[in-house]
C-alpha cells in the first residue's frame, strides 16, 4: 500500500470522498454531519492523503489545522471491502507522524455517537485517543462524540 498527498485532479478521489458523505447522510440530520466536501478538502490549512494499492484507491485521511499545535482528523476511509485490514491503522500512523514531524501536540476529531460509527470510535480508543468537550467551532449534541490524542506523549 502506498500513502501520498492528494491529487485533486483524480477523478477516483471525487468518487471517493462522495461515497464517504452518502455513507453518513442516512445516519444524522444534517447539522449533526461534519464531513468534508472535496472543495473543503482544497482549503490552505487542510492535508489530504490517500492510500492506494496498485490502481485501487483504498483510504483517504486528513488534518486540518484547528489553532496553534491542534489539528483535526477527517475524511478518514477505508473502502468498505478493505475493512479491517489495516487500511486505517496505516493511514492514521502516517497522520500522526505527520503531525508530529510539523510540532503538533494534538490531534482531535469528531465522529457520530450512533451504533453505525461504533466500529470508528473503537478503533480511535485503540490508537489512544480519549473523549473530550467539542472543540474548534463544534457545540455540545448527541449525536456527536469528540475524542482527542496527545501526541508529545506518545512518541
Amino acid at each position: 500500500m502506498q500513502i501520498s498527498r492528494a491529487d485533486f485532479t483524480d477523478p477516483r478521489l471525487s468518487a471517493f470522498l462522495q461515497a464517504h458523505l452518502d455513507d453518513m447522510e442516512p445516519t444524522a440530520p444534517p447539522e449533526s454531519r461534519h464531513a468534508l466536501d472535496l472543495s473543503a478538502l482544497q482549503r490552505p490549512h487542510v492535508r489530504l492523503w490517500v492510500a492506494t494499492e496498485g490502481e485501487d484507491l483504498v483510504g483517504t485521511a486528513a488534518l486540518a489545522g484547528l489553532e496553534a499545535h491542534h489539528e483535526e482528523l477527517k475524511s478518514m476511509r477505508t473502502e468498505p471491502r478493505l475493512r479491517g485490514r489495516g487500511v486505517a491503522s496505516l493511514l492514521l500512523a502516517h497522520l500522526l507522524d505527520d503531525a508530529r514531524s510539523r510540532g503538533v501536540e494534538r490531534v482531535s476529531l469528531e465522529t457520530g455517537s450512533m451504533e453505525f460509527f461504533t466500529p470508528a470510535r473503537a478503533f480511535y480508543a485503540r490508537a489512544g485517543f480519549v473523549t473530550c468537550a467539542p472543540f474548534g467551532d463544534y457545540a455540545e449534541d448527541p449525536l456527536s462524540t469528540f475524542v482527542t490524542l496527545g501526541l508529545s506523549a506518545r512518541r
